[in-house]
């Protein structure tokens, strides 16, 4: 197998605020795996927060390209897992770039057998949960112009976590009355005063609370989760499947994002175990194209919620966008993740 790779800086079509912080952009790394006649396309996400760079993937998929070079044979799903042992175990940490590769590896899978992914693991489309959309933390005038760019998506995303989250949501709900989920991205300190939120927050349509506080804070998740009258869901406290035994008393819910645990077949067996131990699972992402969000589309009909609206959010996505049915995504017939080159 031979592994290329270059890198993207993905242009946020607004710049995104956060609880922790502003962005306009998000670098990532493109991946290529060709055996044969087939070519497989990964992509590695990285926002700034989770620590890597477009250095350091090139380094990690140097090693990679090193290792899948003694692999001839045909692709299969359990042999996908088995490279991606061998991946994981080149260097700690490099989630993202890890990720490009099984996400490239699944995608040459489906293309040498001619079937789509979620085929190949008779996954029915059918179950797809509708997507949300995100919108950052921003001034009325701005929150009203992304609304009108929410357009077919039925569910909306809320970023909270500031001083201002009631007029936050005040705001929106004078524009718009969809669903809402909310994700406070680390931002609430005081326990009493998130579970006030958290019960007026209910009467504003939202469906759930998404990282309450501080990531190692779990002792306030856990006091929170109990009393909470929404379902209060991990997202930068859970990465990998390593961590679901940790986590698990602390929330009723994971978010499980290809970025963090490096790709689908991690992701597959960490959807199972959080399900075998009563959790809710929200399939994620973050500033992505469409080629990593076409894969974890894939995997979302076995999940509860969906945030797959990465690619919907920059402005050079390499890739078509993924078909939207109001707000759930579709997916196609087309082998490995069918993914479609954007034409001139």
């Amino acid at each position: 197998m031979q592994l290329t790779f270059q890198p993207l800086l993905l242009e946020l079509r607004h710049p995104f605020r956060l609880a922790t912080g502003m962005r306009t952009h998000t670098n990532a790394m493109l991946t290529e795996i060709s055996l044969g006649a087939y070519t497989g396309f990964g992509e590695a996400a990285m926002p700034p927060y989770y620590g890597e760079t477009h250095q350091s993937a090139a380094v990690f998929l140097g090693l990679a390209a090193t290792r899948l070079q003694t692999y001839h044979q045909p692709l299969s799903g359990s042999l996908i897992t088995a490279i991606m042992q061998e991946i994981d175990a080149l260097a700690p940490g490099n989630h993202a770039a890890k990720a490009s590769v099984d996400i490239a590896l699944h995608d040459l899978w489906g293309k040498m057998e001619s079937k789509p992914l979620w085929s190949l693991w008779g996954i029915s489309p059918e179950k797809m949960p509708p997507t949300s959309f995100t919108l950052g933390l921003d001034s009325p005038e701005m929150t009203r112009r992304k609304l009108e760019e929410a357009g077919d998506f039925q569910i909306l995303k809320i970023k909270l976590g500031s001083d201002d989250d009631r007029a936050v949501i005040r705001t929106v709900r004078e524009l718009s009355d969809k669903p809402i989920y909310a994700d406070a991205n680390q931002g609430w300190r005081n326990r009493e005063a998130a579970l006030d939120l958290v019960c007026w927050l209910q009467e504003q349509q939202v469906q759930l609370i998404e990282q309450p506080f501080h990531k190692n804070d779990l002792e306030s998740a856990a006091w929170l989760t109990e009393r909470s009258p929404l379902p209060i869901f991990a997202d930068e406290s859970f990465q990998r499947l390593s961590e679901l035994e940790r986590i698990a008393g602390c929330f009723h819910g994971v978010n499980v994002k290809l970025m963090k645990c490096t790709g689908l077949a991690e992701a597959r067996r960490t959807i199972a175990a959080a399900g075998a131990k009563g959790l809710q699972v929200m399939i994620g992402c973050m500033t992505e194209t469409s080629c990593a969000i076409a894969a974890a589309a894939q995997i979302a009909p076995l999940c509860d919620f969906a945030d797959l609206d990465g690619c919907w959010l920059i402005s050079n996505n390499p890739y078509e966008m993924p078909a939207l049915d109001r707000g759930i995504i579709q997916l196609n017939r087309q082998p490995g993740l069918g993914l479609r080159a954007k034409t001139a």
